[in-house]
C-alpha cells in the first residue's frame, strides 16, 4: 500500500530556470519541519527553458517530488487545477514557484487548517516590488469584481492558499474551460479564512502576466461570476434609445417651430461615431461571453500531460 500523504504542495512553473532550485530549497525545509507527510506536485507548464530537466532531477532525487509535464503551456489557472486533479494529500498547498509568495507562511495556514477551517488564503498585507500601476489595477480589479458579482471573493488574495481535501474534491468536479480558481473557491463555500503575509520581490526572470494576459484573467474572473456586463449594455442600450428620441423630438421641434436649426454634418457624424461605438462595446461584451460558451460546447480536456514523473502511474493522459 502507498505511504498516506498528509500534505500536497501544488506548484504551477513556465520558464523558472533561475529560481526553482531555490524555491524547491524552500519548500523542502519547510515541510520537512512540520515532521508529517508530504508532496511536492511540480506542474510545468509548457516552460521553453530547463526548468523541466530541473524539475525531472528533483524528481530522482526525492522520491516526494512529483512532476507533471504538459505537452504545452495550458495556463496558469489550468496548470493550478491540473495539480489539484493528482494530488492525493489531506491538505492542498498552492504556491507559485517565483517566491513572491512565502513557503514560511504555510505552516500558519495549516494551523488554521488544524483549528477546522477548510480554506486558508494568503492575504496581501504590502507588495513588494511591484509598479503603481500593477498595484492600482489588481486593487481596482478586485474591488469591481467584489462589486458586481453575488461570491464574497476576497479582496487583495491571489492563488497562494491551502485547501482542505473536502474542497479540492469538490473542484475537480468542476470542468469549465476559462477558469478563475480563486473565484470557484469561494464558489464551492465550506468554511474560509486569511493569513496574512508581505508578498515579496520576484527571485528571478520576469513576470509571467504581462497587460495581455492579466486582462484575459480579469474577463475570465468578471465573465465566470457575474452577468453584470450583459445587464449593464441592455440599461446603456435603453438609456441611449430614450437619449436619442428626445434628441429627435427636439430637433423636430427646431425645425418646424424655430428658425435655430443649423444645416450641416458635424453633430450627424459626431452622433453616428458615438452610438456605433457604443453597439461595438455591447457586440464586444456579448461576444466575450458567446466566445466562452463555445468553448464550454467542444468538451476538450483542460490539458494534456506528456509526461508524469514520480507517480505510481506514469504515462501520457489528459485532464477531462
Amino acid at each position: 500500500m502507498p505511504e498516506s500523504v498528509r500534505y500536497s504542495v501544488v506548484v504551477p512553473v513556465f520558464n523558472e530556470e533561475e529560481s526553482i532550485e531555490t524555491t524547491y530549497s524552500r519548500l523542502k525545509g519547510v515541510m520537512d519541519s512540520l515532521g508529517e507527510s508530504y508532496e511536492i506536485l511540480f506542474v510545468n507548464d509548457g516552460s521553453r527553458d530547463r526548468s523541466a530537466g530541473i524539475l525531472r532531477d528533483f524528481c530522482r532525487r526525492d522520491r516526494r517530488v512529483k512532476l507533471l509535464d504538459f505537452s504545452r503551456n495550458f495556463g496558469h489557472q489550468i496548470a493550478i487545477s491540473a495539480g489539484m486533479d493528482s494530488a492525493s494529500g489531506e491538505a492542498v498547498v498552492v504556491i507559485d514557484a517565483d517566491l513572491q509568495d512565502p513557503p514560511e507562511v504555510i505552516p500558519l495556514m495549516i494551523e488554521k487548517w488544524k483549528d477546522g477551517y477548510e480554506v486558508v488564503y494568503g492575504r496581501r498585507a504590502r507588495r513588494k516590488g511591484e509598479s503603481l500601476f500593477k498595484r492600482w489595477t489588481a486593487s481596482l480589479f478586485y474591488r469591481l469584481l467584489r462589486a458586481i458579482t453575488s461570491i464574497e471573493i476576497p479582496v487583495d488574495v491571489g492563488d497562494f492558499r491551502l485547501i482542505d481535501r473536502k474542497v479540492c474534491e469538490a473542484l475537480k468536479s468542476i470542468r469549465e474551460k476559462n477558469r478563475f480558481v480563486r473565484g470557484l473557491v469561494s464558489w464551492v463555500g465550506f468554511r474560509q479564512t486569511s493569513v496574512e503575509f508581505i508578498r515579496e520581490k520576484r527571485l528571478a526572470g520576469t513576470t509571467k502576466y504581462p497587460l495581455g494576459k492579466m486582462v484575459k484573467f480579469a474577463l475570465d474572473g468578471i465573465t465566470s461570476f457575474s452577468t453584470k456586463p450583459l445587464k449593464i449594455a441592455s440599461y446603456l442600450g435603453f438609456i441611449i434609445s430614450g437619449a436619442s428620441f428626445i434628441y429627435f423630438v427636439a430637433i423636430l421641434y427646431q425645425k418646424l417651430f424655430t428658425n435655430t436649426t443649423v444645416p450641416g454634418w458635424a453633430s450627424l457624424m459626431a452622433l453616428n461615431l458615438f452610438f456605433n461605438g457604443v453597439i461595438l462595446i455591447i457586440l464586444g461584451i456579448l461576444g466575450e461571453y458567446i466566445g466562452r460558451i463555445y468553448d464550454e460546447t467542444k468538451n476538450r480536456p483542460l490539458y494534456v500531460v506528456r509526461e508524469k514523473v514520480g507517480f505510481d502511474n506514469e504515462e501520457t493522459s489528459a485532464g477531462n
